[in-house]
């Protein structure tokens, strides 16, 4: 039992609140790309994300893990994300620090699923049998989702203007 649950339910639970942080931070990160202000959907990103990395904790195990190593960068990242976006509104260089933490954290939580989809989905298990996953197919995916990261992030550092108060 998990907070009240059962393991398969928290499971599911910390799926959803990962799907969650994902789908959201994928809209966060198209609108850095211009002007674009999304506060609500913002939040909303930041928050489950904090809840993803943070909720992974809660699994029993018994030694600290590279999934728990992602959490603890993620979490960090996350701080600063909050201090540049809330505390200091952006303002100079926080503008970029948040883009950049915000973003990093994001592939994260992406490059989490796609080990978690490598790891559970039978067809992309078949692809990539070993346990952590290490075969062409899985490095080629994590090849192209990393310069796709790398490119909309470096366009969100140059584009990212936010007009008047974002936070």
């Amino acid at each position: 039992m998990i907070l009240g649950m059962s393991l398969s339910t928290f499971t599911a639970v910390h799926v959803l609140i990962s799907l969650i942080a994902i789908v959201s931070g994928v809209i966060v990160m198209f609108s850095l790309l211009g002007t674009n202000r999304r506060p609500g959907l913002t939040a909303t990103f930041l928050l489950f994300t904090i809840l993803t990395s943070a909720t992974g904790f809660l699994f029993p195990f018994e030694k600290l893990l590279p999934s728990h190593i992602i959490a603890i960068v993620s979490l960090v990242l996350l701080a600063i994300a909050c201090v540049a976006l809330y505390g200091m509104k952006l303002s100079g260089a926080w503008r970029w620090i948040y883009v950049l933490t915000a973003m990093v954290s994001l592939y994260l939580n992406v490059f989490v699923l796609v080990i978690q989809s490598f790891l559970k989905l039978g067809p992309l298990h078949a692809l990539a049998p070993s346990v952590p996953p290490s075969e062409p197919p899985f490095a080629i995916v994590q090849g192209i989702l990393l310069l796709f990261f790398v490119v909309v992030i470096i366009g969100a550092l140059r584009r990212f203007r936010p007009t008047g108060g974002y936070a």
